[in-house]
């Protein structure tokens, strides 16, 4: 099948064209932001994974994959789909894997 910019599929609203997709979100502007302790965690793991022999590359990846699973479990026990104890046993596992820390 070939993409183009008339392909239709099914959006929240509804059938929609893929051109009138990114219509839509032209008019919205969406712009992409990232809060500063955001950007500090990523930093801090990035910097971590260097000094402990991860390539830049791998670090990066490390360092992504850290903070996106700690933002959905922060975000799963802001919503109330997990509890705390899921939260921080979570949070324990991420830094254990991730830090090589207890």
């Amino acid at each position: 099948m070939k993409i183009t910019l008339d392909t239709k599929f099914m959006g929240s609203s509804g059938m929609i064209t893929l051109r009138d997709a990114v219509g839509q979100l032209k008019a919205q502007d969406l712009a992409c932001t990232v809060a500063g302790d955001k950007v500090g965690a990523k930093a801090r793991m990035f910097a971590e994974c260097v000094e402990r022999g991860f390539t830049p590359l791998r670090s990066e990846i490390m360092a992504a994959c850290y903070v996106a699973e700690r933002d959905a479990v922060t975000e799963s026990f802001e919503r109330g789909l997990i509890t705390r104890g899921e939260l921080e046993q979570t949070q324990l596992a991420l830094s254990r894997r991730f830090l090589g820390s207890t």
